[in-house]
Formats: C-alpha cells, structure tokens, sequence
C-alpha cells in the first residue's frame, strides 16, 4: 500500500485495514468511489464525506472527549507517539461505528482494534505533518494511493 507502511510496525498495511482507515476518516473506500452508503453504518455529523467519525479532526475530537486528548496531540504533535489500547480506541470510536469498520473491512471488531490502535499513531502522524490537520480531500487523496 505504500505511503503509510512505515507509519505501522512491522510496516505494510493491509487492504482491510486501508478501507476502514478510509471509512472511517473520508467516507469512501479505497477505490475513491461514490458507492452507495451503507444503511447500516451510523450516519456521521459530517455525512459519508467526513468519514464515519466525522474526518481525522472528528476522531481526534473523539479520542479528547474519551480522556485520550494527551495521546491524540502526541500523534499529531512532532514529538514521540503514544500508544493507544484497543480498548481505549474503541471507547473512543463507541459501538456502532466499529461494528460499521469492522462490516466494510471483512474482519472481527477485536482485530479491527487490534490493527487501528497500532496503525493509528503512525497514519495520523503522517497526516499531519508539522502538527496541522489536513484537510478532508487531502486526507481522501492520501488514503486512494
């Protein structure tokens, strides 16, 4: 996949990981299509464009609200990258949202945890490059490489 190997350990990441990646922070799979949304999936306050956590800027909203603010602004700021449980993650991402990942990914919502909470430090680091949040098409752009 690329761009974002060297954001995980162990390097290389996964088509299912690549579409839940881009569900959940633009909305669209990796294809870039416009497919039709999914019924199941909660809609976002952004819509299907913002991801369904509302983009990278709703996520790392999210991981504030849940108490993991100090480990987001690791990610995002230029110092070292905090870890995140999976646990933690998917309090922060709450139920519905990971049962609609994990649906688009093909894969169980404890392996979807397992994978984003090791992947996420790494992406979101990438994402934001001297500590500023991209916008969603930048972000969109990235993720369809």
């Amino acid at each position: 996949m690329g761009l974002f190997d060297d954001a995980v350990p162990g390097g290389n990441i996964g088509k299912p990981l690549m579409i839940a990646l881009g569900a959940l922070l633009v909305g669209k799979m990796l294809s870039g299509s416009k497919s039709q949304p999914d019924a199941n999936a909660p809609a976002s306050p952004q819509g299907d464009e913002g991801g369904l956590a509302g983009g990278l800027g709703g996520l790392l909203d999210k991981l504030r609200a849940s108490g993991q603010g100090s480990t987001a602004d690791s990610w995002v700021g230029t110092g070292q990258n905090q870890p995140i449980s999976p646990n933690d993650l998917g309090q922060a991402i709450g139920q519905p949202t990971l049962k609609a990942l994990a649906d688009r990914a093909g894969m169980s919502e404890e392996q979807l945890l397992q994978q984003l909470s090791a992947a996420l430090p790494g992406v979101v680091d990438k994402l934001t490059p001297g500590g500023n949040v991209p916008q969603q098409e930048q972000i969109a752009s990235l993720l369809n490489r």
